[in-house]
Parts: structure tokens; sequence; C-alpha cells
């Protein structure tokens, strides 16, 4: 079998000395027989013993020369078979290390008192880039991402993690704050208009960093601070930089503990569901009801829906609390009268392959019908033909479950979504109720919704109605729904009865 070139360049020098040596080694010995001629001539410095000394002098130096040989023929074997190494575990698509061998290498660089910085970078919105224009694309998004941080880092060490997200070691660099200016450059740099499948498209990421050895002297360490950092940044906002301090800890402790107390409610029906009522114009007609869950913690009391929604969506917690919401609405839903029940759903849910499936599995097992609710959603569910989210909605729509935008008019989207998806109900923001009637901008743009929604034949909801004010002024734009603390705070099923039974009688 023939020999890797590394080994045969080492096995040469070494050969090489060898031959050297040996030749000198015999030359020495003929000398000495020479020189033993000569003592006993009676001459005590003889040319013989010269020679000797000299030869003796390039045997040293020879030896010299193959030990340093030698040493840089192993050096050079250890470069190649670095590279070797490297090259087998690369990803196949960007060409970085791929995440077992990029840890492995960023261990080695790990020592004690040696300096080094993480940055661990996730793209944002990949899932709507494969989503609306395809993998293809997405793909192509990466290649330039992974482009963008060799020609920023030509020195660091790059290795993709997961699907959409990469770690870069940087060894030697400890200034924090000129971390964070870098992320934020690399971040500048991705916003920049590419042409990907014949669109110019601009990326984002976000980017948390950590450092070695003031965050920590080993791998695991450093990634999970620089995790907690990044998710500081999606909660910030994306498109951002965000280094580790130790507060964050705190934060993931309290997230922990929110986390872990929010399963046991789930589990032991602890939660609550409140309901409030949407009224037909006049103000008085119950037409449906919102379900709002709440928590009451036993310790720290009143849980706002912001203090634990968030966390249970970075879990599989969003999943057991919608469905824990659901059936609890559906138990409720004869003795709450009116036309339907709304559920909030949260992006998180929809993007679940088997959402739609477990909702009518829920709906059947309690004896309701699609028609009776009303399922929630944001601008911030990113809807594009073929996605997962779009097919749920499509699979309940064909239940008969109503669709409504939650927060009309908050995001970017509104006439986007409108134009391009079937919805069946418009809530539009309490932002452009709040101000009336004193704002002209937000009554006109109340007015055009509601003209919009009445071309479309969509049902418009106005949220958030705390004054009569504001109620009279609604009733003249033309909109035929309202809610709101004027009207009905949200309160548990035994409080609403009262109100509700009156509607139910009527049906």
């Amino acid at each position: 079998m023939r020999q890797s070139a590394p080994l045969e360049r080492i096995f040469s020098a070494y050969r090489v000395t060898l031959l050297s040596v040996l030749t000198l080694v015999v030359c020495l010995a003929m000398l000495s027989l020479a020189d033993i001629f000569w003592i006993q001539e009676g001459r005590t410095l003889t040319p013989v013993g010269v020679m000797r000394m000299i030869a003796g002098g390039v045997l040293v130096l020879l030896l010299l020369n193959g030990y340093q040989q030698v040493k840089r023929a192993l050096r050079d074997a250890e470069v190649e078979q670095q590279a070797r190494l490297d090259s087998a575990h690369r990803d196949s698509l960007t060409g970085v290390f791929t995440r077992a061998h990029f840890i492995e290498r960023m261990r080695q660089h790990l020592r004690p008192g040696q300096a080094l910085s993480y940055l661990q970078l996730d793209m944002d919105n990949l899932k709507v880039l494969n989503d609306s224009h395809g993998h293809v694309a997405g793909d192509a998004a990466l290649v330039h991402l992974t482009r963008t941080l060799h020609d920023m880092l030509p020195q660091a060490l790059i290795g993709r993690l997961g699907g959409d997200e990469f770690g870069i070691a940087v060894p030697g660099a400890d200034n924090r704050a000129a971390m964070v200016r870098l992320g934020d450059l690399l971040i500048a740099r991705l916003g920049e208009p590419v042409a990907i499948e014949g669109r110019n498209i601009r990326l984002s990421a976000t980017i948390g960093v950590a450092m070695a050895p003031a965050d920590g002297a080993e791998v695991d360490v450093l990634m999970a601070k620089a995790d907690l950092a990044l998710y500081k940044g999606k909660r910030l906002g994306r498109a951002t930089t965000i280094a580790f301090e130790a507060d964050f800890l705190a934060d993931e402790r309290h997230k922990r503990f929110v986390e872990r107390e929010l399963r046991a409610a789930i589990l032991l029906n602890e939660l609550e569901l409140h309901y409030q009522p949407v009224f037909a114009s006049d103000g008085k007609t119950v037409l449906s009801h919102e379900a709002l869950v709440r928590w009451v913690h036993p310790v720290r009391g009143q849980m706002a829906p912001s203090a634990f929604i968030p966390i249970a969506e970075q879990s599989d917690l969003i999943d057991k609390l919608g469905d824990w919401v659901l059936r609890r609405a559906a138990a409720d839903r004869v003795r709450l009268g009116g036309e339907g029940v709304a559920v909030n759903v949260s992006a998180v849910q929809l993007r679940r392959a088997d959402f739609a499936l477990r909702f009518a599995e829920i709906l059947q097992r309690a004896g309701r019908t699609g028609r009776e609710f009303t399922i929630e959603i944001t601008e911030s569910v990113p809807l594009h033909p073929g996605s997962v989210e779009l097919q749920n909605i499509e699979k309940l729509r064909a239940l008969g479950v109503l669709v409504a935008i939650d927060d009309f008019g908050a995001g970017f989207t509104s006439i986007e979504y409108l134009r391009r998806f079937p919805f069946d109900v418009l809530k539009i923001d309490r932002s452009y109720i709040m101000h009336l009637p004193g704002s002209r901008v937000d009554g006109l743009l109340v007015s055009a919704i509601c003209k919009i929604a009445r071309s479309l034949n969509v049902s418009v909801v106005a949220e958030g109605v705390e004054t009569p004010e504001q109620l009279a002024y609604l009733r003249r734009a033309g909109c035929e729904q309202l809610q709101g603390f004027l009207l009905a705070r949200p309160a548990p099923l035994h409080v609403l009865r009262p109100l509700a039974a009156p509607a139910a009688a009527a049906a």
C-alpha cells in the first residue's frame, strides 16, 4: 500500500539524516585507526586527529540539521493531517465546519488564560424566505451569509450549528465592545440587497456574544451564554447584536421557574378562562365571546399573559396551553351562548404540522362543530402559498372555523394579508380606537377599514372601546361589532352567565 505524502516526507528526511550520520561514523572509525598508527610513531597532534575533530563537528551539525528536518516534516504532516480532517468535517452546503468538528476545534483554542470571542448567529425569518421563494433561495442565503463571514473574519473558526444557526470563534479577541460592533457591521452587510433567485433580497440575523475567559472557559458554557444573549436579541426585535450579561442568568432562572410552574398548572388544571363579550353595534346584544387565559399563581398571584405566554412559545408548552384553552372553551360553549367563541392562536402553534388535526379531535371529543369557533391570529403569522401555517388555516376553514386577524393595522402587511388570503373577521387594533374621536387621522383609517371590510363581506370588530364618545363614533363609522371595557370586562363564566343567557335563549 502506498504511504501518504506526509509520511513519505518524514521517512525521507529520516533516511537522509541516518545515511549521512552512518557515513560520517564509518569515516571517523577509519580516521581513528589511522590516528592510532600516527600516535605509535610518537606524534601528539596528527593530521588525522585534526580531520577527526572536523568530522566530529560536521557530525554534530548533521544531527542538528536532521533533527530540524524531521521536526519540520512532522509539523507539516500535522498541518496537512488537520487540513484533511477539516475537509472531511465540512458542511456540504456552506463549506464551514460541521457542529461536532467546530466544537472540537474551538475546544483546542480554549486553553487556560487564552482569550477567545464567541459569536452565535441565527438567521432571522429564513423559514419565511424558504416558504415564499423556495428552499433554493434559502440555501443561497446561507451560502451568501458564510461568504460574508469569511470575508469579514478570514481568521475565525466558523461552524454550522443547525439549519440557520452558526457559531463564530475568534481566537485572541477579548474586547466585548469591539465584538458587538463587529456583529453590528456584519448585520449591516447582510442588510445590503443581494440577488437571490432573480430577486433583490435583504437578509437579517441576530447575534449573541460571549467571551473567554470572562464569561467561561468551557465550550458548553460559552455557547449557552451566547445563546441566552441571542434570544434576548430576538425578544428585543431581532437584527441586533447582544453581549452576554450576568443578569441574563437571573432571567433564565426566572424563565425556567415559570416554565416549570406553568407545566404543573396545566397538568393540575389550575388555569382559568375569562371571556370578554363581543357586542353588536347597539352595545347590548352579545354576539360572541373571546376566550382569554388567566393564571393565578399560588405564590406570585395574578400572572399577566405577557409574563408566561412568550415563555410557553419557546417550548412545547404553547401546544399544551393552546389545547387546554380549546378544551375548556369547548366545554363552556353551551353555557356561553352567542354565536361562537374565539381563541387566540400563536404563530408557533400554527407552525406545527398536526395543529389542525389536534384542533379537530378536541372539538370532536367535546361534541362541538367548527362553525362555533373562531381562531384569532396576528399579522406576524407568515402566510405563504404552501406553508404549514396556511395549510393549517385551510384545514380549519374546511371544518367551518372562522379566521380573524387580531390587532389589524398594527403591523406592516395588513393590506397584503387582505389581498392574498381569505379572512372572516378584522379586529381593528386598539391603538386606532384610543384617540377617537379626537384624532382625525385615526378616524379616517377606522372608517376606511370598515368600508374595505364591507366590500369584502368581512366582519369588523373594534377593540378597546372605553368611552361613550368612542362608541358613538364607531357606530357612525359603520363598525358592526364592538369590544371593550366600556361594554364588558373579561370575566369568568359564572359571572357572564346572566349576560349570556338572553342571547342563548334567543338562539
